[in-house]
């Protein structure tokens, strides 16, 4: 007895880590990256269109798995995503994702994606993007302090974007530092690396700080931090975990993503409930200023927020028809009377 086929209904694209691969290099880094920026700006435009909530989070001792929704009324999207800093003594990511566009209307998925590297690389843009937006127009120089997975993609974000052209890498793991400066070899950028984060910020007008404990850190020192500076604090992504020292977040102008969010796992959680903050979309938006002067320090708490992802799955969505870079999945169950879903079971028995 054959079994009943399932309709083109049935059927869900999927991008594979191997297929996300094909694509950013077919499409090169450097306009993915610029594509992606583009793409979240879009979003953050409409900003008041979307459902927001923070992500939900499970936390354990090794870890935290989160799932982050959102739908601007049209799509709706889920990232999955897990953080195990732990998992690198065991030669394990310590972050994976995968994540799922839908259509509201039907319900229907649409795209489900490996987000691994979509995360990694929404996250590069979303850096940049806000800095685009935030830091000194004459920026050349960044300090990268924290040199792992996630170092090079924000390296090349900036230079892609930012016009950074100099980079000095730090980390407390001089094999990390290693790694990136290999990595990044020849990729355009004057590359320094250092063995103190003082010594990382001596002439940088951008600082990203991206490292990985969960815990209360102070990674950069309130005399570290000159006037004139970005800063770009990417690491501090759950309640608990920190990287900069309190007295730097009372001398900036501090801009988020999600204040109800970010106040629970941003660096702010050192702060009153109260303290002021922008959300970044409002000056995206042109209603709220962003650098306003050339000594002012600037600080863009990023924890990740769900309509990035939201972006980065539309922007792959939209690749597809172009890329083929897709394989489909016989993923949903598609009787041809709706009601009857017993009676397709019944018909496949052998």
């Amino acid at each position: 007895m054959s079994l009943p086929q399932p309709s083109e209904r049935a059927f869900v694209p999927f991008v594979s880590v191997a297929a996300m691969m094909t694509l950013i290099h077919q499409v090169g880094l450097d306009r993915m990256l610029r594509d992606l920026a583009d793409y979240i700006e879009d979003d953050f435009r409409r900003w008041p269109l979307f459902d927001k909530t923070p992500r939900v989070a499970s936390h354990s001792t090794d870890g935290v798995i989160e799932l982050m929704p959102t739908s601007d009324g049209a799509l709706y999207s889920f990232k999955y995503v897990n953080g195990h800093p732990k998992n690198m003594k065991d030669g394990l990511q310590t972050v994976t994702a995968f994540g799922l566009l839908a259509d509201v209307a039907t319900g229907y998925p649409m795209l489900l994606s490996e987000m691994t590297l979509l995360t990694a690389l929404r996250t590069a843009a979303m850096s940049a993007m806000a800095a685009r937006h935030l830091a000194p127009r004459d920026a050349t120089t960044m300090a990268m302090i924290g040199n792992g997975a996630q170092s090079e993609f924000q390296c090349l974000a900036f230079r892609a974007i930012c016009g950074i052209h100099t980079v000095r890498l730090y980390d407390v793991d001089p094999a990390a530092t290693a790694k990136a400066m290999a990595n990044l070899r020849d990729q355009g950028l004057t590359l320094i690396p250092c063995k103190t984060p003082e010594e990382a910020m001596e002439g940088a007008q951008i600082v990203t700080t991206c490292t990985a404990d969960k815990q209360f850190a102070t990674i950069l020192t309130d005399n570290m931090i000159g006037s004139g500076i970005h800063i770009n604090a990417i690491g501090g992504d759950c309640p608990g975990k920190t990287e900069l020292h309190r007295d730097i977040l009372l001398r900036s102008e501090i801009f988020v993503e999600f204040p109800p969010q970010t106040r629970i796992e941003g660096e702010i959680q050192q702060l009153d409930d109260d303290h002021p903050v922008t959300e970044l979309w409002q000056v995206i938006a042109g209603t709220a200023a962003g650098r306003t002067a050339p000594a002012q320090i600037t600080l863009f708490d990023s924890v990740g927020f769900a309509i990035e992802d939201f972006s980065a799955l539309r922007y792959i969505r939209d690749r597809l028809e172009e890329t083929g870079l897709y394989q489909q999945l016989d993923l949903l169950a598609d009787p041809d009377d709706p009601r009857d879903l017993f009676g397709m079971l019944q018909r496949a028995q052998p």
